[in-house]
């Protein structure tokens, strides 16, 4: 990528991003702590509305996890109408058909109980309904004119931080490629963190989304773009998974490491719904457009394949995380500390069950990967860009030995 282009050809897109991103945004009320569902249901009773959708997918209503909250609603006086066809990467057509039956019971509010994926699928329900849109016509930045229809958020997986983030991802039906709905409109109104809702959470899923939690703490606490708030949040993001994603993995009933991890999340959906991500998700969107990889499970891989690349250019933050999370004391060499924490990385990845390799990704895909990796990197405040051969080794460093 010419260097005219990787240092001006966005900046433009970049400034107005960072205008975003950067002015205040509104925060969700939060519910954290066991039966924090609960108590959204009845402020969500409280706040008058009559009927509400249900936006969550059918694995989720098979175990009965929706269905504790649907009869608090319905004590209290509220209807509810259940859409369960999400998928995991929700397309244009899935968003699209939860938001006709939106239309057609003329719901007045929307609840979101599932991953990143029931979420943001119900973020651009609720911004599309309120503005005449279909979901496609959503994608880009601020495309609503009018507030989004009441929108609530309990999150039972604790990874994505979506419950907190002015952005949804949804994936073109045909193509696959990764669409963004990116406006401040679509923040939930108030969440629920309830570790007794992940409580079975498999572990490897339990894994895969705690990593997801680490990266965006990790991606937006090391870029350019940064406010005092941001690092605090992402610091402490980075800690707390540190500290507990290892006992929550194996041992799913520790409720304590549970919430930690619930709060970990949210205080990463802070700090990268400001300061933005950069490479890990540039090359792990790629994996899931092209062998639906789990996107958790993706960044999980690629993070400290990045972080080995910007080992120099991030260094002074890198060795600030070490540091914070108690890996190495501020007197020793900055090179020192910021192997410690990368380590740390690799070191957990193994002991959580993540692989190093991955034997989907086919040598024909390298290039186009590559190419699409290097052109959304740039849409980032990333340390610095990465070369072609720097990206091209990455990849190919992530393909197992045939």
């Amino acid at each position: 990528m010419p260097v005219f282009f990787k240092e001006w050809g966005y900046r433009a897109y970049l400034a107005l991003k960072k205008g975003i991103v950067m002015a205040p945004q509104p925060r969700p009320a939060m519910f954290v702590g066991r039966d924090a569902a609960i108590n959204l249901c009845e402020s969500i009773a409280h706040m008058g509305l009559k009927k509400i959708l249900i936006v969550t997918d059918k694995p989720l209503m098979e175990i009965g996890i929706p269905q504790h909250a649907i009869a608090r609603l319905n004590v209290r006086g509220v209807s509810t109408v259940v859409y369960d066809g999400v998928k995991p990467d929700p397309t244009v057509g899935v968003v699209d058909a939860g938001l006709e039956i939106l239309k057609a019971e003329a719901c007045d509010g929307v609840l979101a109980i599932g991953g990143g994926s029931s979420i943001d699928a119900a973020k651009v329900m609720a911004i599309a309904v309120a503005n005449g849109l279909t979901a496609m016509e959503c994608v880009g930045l601020k495309k609503g004119k009018e507030p989004a229809l009441p929108l609530f958020a309990v999150p039972t997986t604790a990874g994505t931080g979506s419950e907190v983030t002015l952005a949804a991802v949804i994936s073109d039906d045909e193509t696959h490629e990764k669409l963004v709905v990116a406006d401040p409109k679509v923040i939930p109104a108030a969440a629920a963190l309830d570790p007794e809702i992940m409580r079975g959470l498999p572990a490897h899923i339990t894994a895969a989304t705690g990593m997801d939690a680490l990266t965006h703490a990790v991606e937006s606490y090391i870029n350019t773009w940064d406010t005092p708030e941001c690092l605090q949040y992402g610091r402490s993001a980075t800690r707390l998974v540190l500290n507990n994603l290892e006992r929550a993995c194996a041992n799913g009933d520790d409720m304590g490491a549970r919430e930690s991890m619930a709060i970990a999340s949210y205080y990463a959906g802070l700090a990268f719904t400001t300061c933005l991500v950069g490479y890990v998700h540039a090359v792990s969107h790629q994996l899931g457009g092209h062998y639906s990889m789990p996107h958790g499970l993706a960044n999980a891989m690629v993070l400290p394949h990045v972080l080995e690349l910007l080992k120099d250019t991030a260094g002074e933050r890198l060795a600030e995380l070490a540091v914070y999370c108690e890996l190495g004391d501020e007197s020793e060499p900055q090179a020192d500390l910021v192997r410690k924490f990368i380590d740390r990385i690799w070191a957990l990845n193994e002991a959580i069950g993540i692989p190093r390799t991955t034997d989907v990704i086919k040598d024909e895909h390298v290039d186009e990967i590559v190419k699409a990796a290097l052109k959304e990197g740039a849409g980032y405040p990333v340390p610095r860009f990465l070369e072609r051969d720097e990206c091209t080794a990455l990849v190919q460093g992530l393909r197992s030995a045939a």
